[in-house]
C-alpha cells in the first residue's frame, strides 16, 4: 500500500518536507560523488527521487534523470525541476538501457523491507552506473543508529497549516524493520482533519548494508552527512564501480 504522504497527501508534502531542508546533506552527497568519479562529472540517475528537493541542489553539477514509483511525487518534482527528465519507474526493477556518470539513491531504499528488495535496487543503481562512476546509498538509519522517539511537526503557508507528530518506533526487534508514525492534523482555511498514516522501512546492519552493495559489484566506503541543525553528523555510503 502507498503511504498517504506519497498519494493522497502529496498537496501537502512541501509544508512537511521544504526544500531548504536539503541543502546540507546535498551538499554532501555532491561532495561524495564529485571526489568518487573518475572521469566525466556530467550525468545523474536518481532513483526514488521523490519531490525532487535533492536534485534541485544536485542538478547545479549533473544533468538527472529523476525516477520515482509514485507519480503523484513525479508531479511535485517536475514543477521545481523542469529542466530534469523525469520517469515513472520502480527502483528494484527498473531498466533504462544506459548508464551515468552518478546515481543517487536517498531515503526511497528505506522502503526496501527484505534483503531481496535491497539487492534487487543495488542491482539497478549498479547496471545504470557506468564503470569509474560512484552512487550514493543514503537511507534514514542502520540497524545500529536507529533510535526510537518522536517529533513535533509544524508548518504553515498562507491559509494551510500542519501541525502533528512523527513516531518511529520497532513493532518486532527481531526482524528488519521499522514503523513511522505520522499522527498529522491539516487545515485548509477553517476546516481542519486529522490523518494517520503508517510508513513501513527497512532496518538493516551496517554489515549487511555492506555485504548486499559489495555483492551486487560495488566497492563500498562511508562518509559522513549533516543529520540535524545541532552539528551532528551520520554515515551513509558511497559506492564505485571499478
Amino acid at each position: 500500500m502507498t503511504p498517504l504522504l506519497y498519494g493522497d497527501l502529496t498537496g501537502w508534502y512541501a509544508l512537511l518536507d521544504p526544500r531548504a531542508d536539503h541543502e546540507g546533506e546535498a551538499a554532501a552527497y555532491l561532495q561524495a560523488l564529485l571526489g568518487g568519479i573518475d572521469g566525466a562529472k556530467r550525468t545523474l540517475l536518481d532513483l526514488g527521487a521523490g519531490a525532487g528537493n535533492n536534485a534541485w541542489f544536485l542538478k547545479q553539477q549533473f544533468a538527472c534523470t529523476l525516477t520515482d514509483v509514485s507519480d503523484a511525487m513525479l508531479s511535485l518534482s517536475r514543477a521545481q525541476n523542469p529542466d530534469c527528465e523525469h520517469l515513472l519507474g520502480d527502483m528494484r526493477t527498473l531498466r533504462l538501457g544506459r548508464t551515468f556518470d552518478a546515481v543517487m539513491v536517498h531515503d526511497a531504499v528505506c522502503y526496501m523491507t527484505t534483503r531481496d528488495d535491497l539487492r534487487k535496487a543495488a542491482q539497478t543503481a549498479f547496471v545504470h552506473l557506468r564503470t569509474g562512476g560512484a552512487a550514493v546509498f543514503a537511507p534514514d538509519c542502520t540497524r545500529e543508529s536507529f533510535e526510537k522517539g518522536s517529533s513535533l511537526l509544524e508548518c504553515e503557508a498562507g491559509a494551510r497549516s500542519l501541525h502533528g507528530i512523527e513516531w518511529s518506533w520497532d513493532a518486532d526487534p527481531d526482524d528488519e524493520t521499522y514503523q513511522v508514525e505520522y499522527a498529522l492534523l491539516l487545515r485548509d482555511g477553517v476546516e481542519v482533519r486529522a490523518v494517520h498514516d503508517r510508513h513501513t522501512e527497512g532496518l538493516f546492519t551496517r554489515a549487511t548494508w555492506v555485504e548486499v552493495l559489495e555483492g551486487v559489484g560495488f566497492q563500498v566506503d562511508t562518509f559522513q552527512r549533516p543529520a540535524d541543525d545541532d552539528g551532528a553528523f551520520d554515515e551513509v555510503f558511497l559506492c564505485r564501480k571499478r
